[in-house]
């Protein structure tokens, strides 16, 4: 029985990789817009986006995920996701995507402005461009002040996957959970533990690794 549950948790392992490196690619270009236009100095856009982020950030993922996928079919009488696995953990990509990236603009925000404003006026005054100063200065910056948050929230990503498993799609937690509902076995659950462990402690070594490599910011 190990091999059959060993070989159902890689299959739902690979599903919570997908959703989670899918995420990420999507999430954090998305935050750094979403970021960049929370201190735009046009106060609609602003409004606009910090009701956004308050929004997402103050309801629940599993809601998010549920209305995202259930709602496009209630509301327009077809639904827009496929009844199969893609089309699943395509909603699921969704969900998370948007929900991460409100979270992570409000880390690259805090990020932007925490570098000195003196240093860009510098920037300035050599005569750099805008683009210039916020990829040469504050860009940079940024990404050593982000990092520790960053990885609290990726961390997190990895264990808000099991969410998937409320619209059915077969992530690691669905594969353990699933020999507990056919077979009545529990260990398989403990199991699954062991692979989340595995997998967050490769990303907390990674971004150790990340973190001594910007310390030439010191």
């Amino acid at each position: 029985m190990f091999w059959p549950v060993t070989w159902s948790l890689m299959n739902g392992l690979w599903t919570t990789f997908k959703i989670f490196a899918l995420t990420l690619v999507f999430a954090l270009p998305l935050g750094l817009v979403i970021g960049i236009l929370s201190m735009s100095k046009c106060k609609p856009v602003k409004w606009l986006i910090d009701i956004l982020v308050w929004i997402v950030r103050g309801t629940p993922l599993m809601l998010q995920l549920i209305i995202i996928f259930y709602g496009p079919g209630l509301w327009l009488g077809h639904n827009i996701w496929n009844g199969g696995e893609s089309g699943r953990i395509t909603a699921t990509v969704v969900a998370f995507s948007i929900n991460y990236a409100c979270y992570f603009s409000v880390i690259f925000r805090g990020g932007i402005e925490g570098v000195p404003v003196g240093q860009r006026e510098a920037g300035q005054v050599l005569g750099m461009t805008k683009m210039q100063i916020f990829f040469k200065i504050t860009l940079l910056q940024m990404i050593k002040r982000v990092v520790p948050p960053m990885s609290n929230e990726v961390i997190t990503l990895v264990k808000d996957t099991s969410l998937a498993r409320i619209i059915a799609a077969y992530e690691l937690t669905f594969a353990g959970y699933s020999f507990m509902k056919s077979d009545g076995l529990t260990w398989p659950l403990f199991y699954t533990g062991v692979f989340y462990l595995l997998f967050v402690g490769i990303l907390t070594v990674l971004f150790n690794l990340i973190e001594r490599k910007l310390d030439y910011f010191r």
